[in-house]
């Protein structure tokens, strides 16, 4: 075998550590973890000792007591940051300082401060760093991003987008003391959860140019919010609705791409519609063409659950890590899609439009 043919799992497995057991999505990260041979995850801290010490005794990993003390350890070369989003900045900065790469859960953070805080550690002490954004780990999106490069559907009129949760619904999540629905800590539901569409927005159509949005409680009182609808129109005239609701209990179509050229349709591609049984002969991905006389089956399964797209998640970062793939998303990108957000917001308290200065992702 030749120097060129020596296979990339020879090289050290990347030492993982964990801050925080806060986000549920850490469990599926590091389960999946567990199942690499590229990874291992080592230690961890949370600032709730309990929840840190029961996180780590469920993946067999040491805990540490104190946040410097796991910064410290030698044995760890990156960290997986899943802690309340408020906290994002203070722990990507003090990773960054120590050396370690980081892994950060969405969205980036509450504030385009914290956005730049994160963007300037990242950039000063040279660590990697990736967004842990799902949807772009998805082999049905990326098809949908293949499809668009290539020009599938030619000029795009309107895409729409719904990604939704019944959680506001679960009295087990919508509990005091739960930190996703506390206006401090995690702003709102449509900050939380609608970051996950604005950043397949931004992945497939480029940053958008403005957005008018509505976001209430419509029917819930428990969270600062639980519905919303932003509409965003891109550099191309391209309309891009994005709906986000956490009060919702079933659906099916996640993602409609309508183009002069043909149409995109989008199955099964979230929480609560990948969670319901399927009709049969049921599609996940098809296409229509012009002049075609039916619907192309794109051959992705229907049955897929949402906790496989969660579950993918850690590959593509591992690989990143071992300097086979770029990052999932940028921190650059990071802060576009909250600044998309807190436009949002913006536009629906202001009940206005709201442009987004042109800005270099690249720089």
């Amino acid at each position: 075998m030749t120097s060129v043919e020596q296979p990339e799992e020879r090289r050290e497995p990347v030492r993982i550590g964990v801050i925080s057991f806060a986000h549920a999505h850490v469990n599926a990260y590091l389960t999946t973890i567990a199942g690499l041979d590229g990874a291992v995850a080592v230690a961890g801290w949370d600032d709730d000792r309990d929840r840190g010490q029961e996180g780590c005794r469920r993946f067999g990993l040491s805990f540490e007591a104190d946040l410097d003390q796991l910064l410290a350890r030698t044995d760890i070369d990156a960290v997986i940051v899943t802690s309340p989003t408020n906290k994002h900045a203070e722990h990507v900065v003090a990773a960054a300082a120590a050396g370690k790469h980081v892994l950060l859960q969405k969205p980036m953070a509450l504030t385009l401060p914290d956005c730049d805080a994160i963007i300037a550690a990242v950039r000063e002490h040279g660590v990697k760093f990736s967004m842990c954004y799902q949807m772009r780990a998805d082999p049905v999106n990326q098809k949908i991003k293949a499809l668009l490069d290539e020009g599938a559907v030619g000029r795009i009129a309107v895409v729409r987008r719904r990604h939704a949760i019944p959680m506001l619904l679960d009295p087990n999540f919508a509990r005091p003391g739960n930190w996703h629905i506390d206006p401090v800590q995690n702003l709102g539901m449509f900050m939380d959860d609608a970051s996950h569409a604005a950043d397949w927005f931004l992945w497939l159509l480029g940053r958008p140019v403005s957005v008018l949005a509505e976001i209430d409680n419509v029917v819930t009182d428990t969270a600062p919010d639980d519905n919303g609808v932003a509409l965003y129109r891109f550099a191309n005239k391209e309309i891009g609705i994005l709906l986000n609701s956490s009060t919702m209990l079933a659906a099916e179509a996640t993602t409609e791409i309508y183009g002069d050229e043909g149409v995109i349709v989008q199955n099964y591609g979230d929480l609560v519609s990948s969670a319901l049984p399927r009709p049969p002969g049921a599609t996940a991905l098809k296409l229509f063409r012009r002049g075609e006389p039916d619907w192309q089956d794109l051959g992705f399964p229907a049955d897929t659950p949402h906790g496989s797209r969660i579950a993918a998640v850690p590959r593509p970062l591992v690989d990143y890590l071992h300097d086979r793939r770029g990052p999932l998303a940028t921190a650059e990108e990071g802060k576009v899609c909250v600044e998309m957000i807190l436009a949002a917001y913006e536009s629906a308290r202001e009940g206005r439009r709201i442009s987004f200065a042109p800005v270099d992702l690249a720089s």
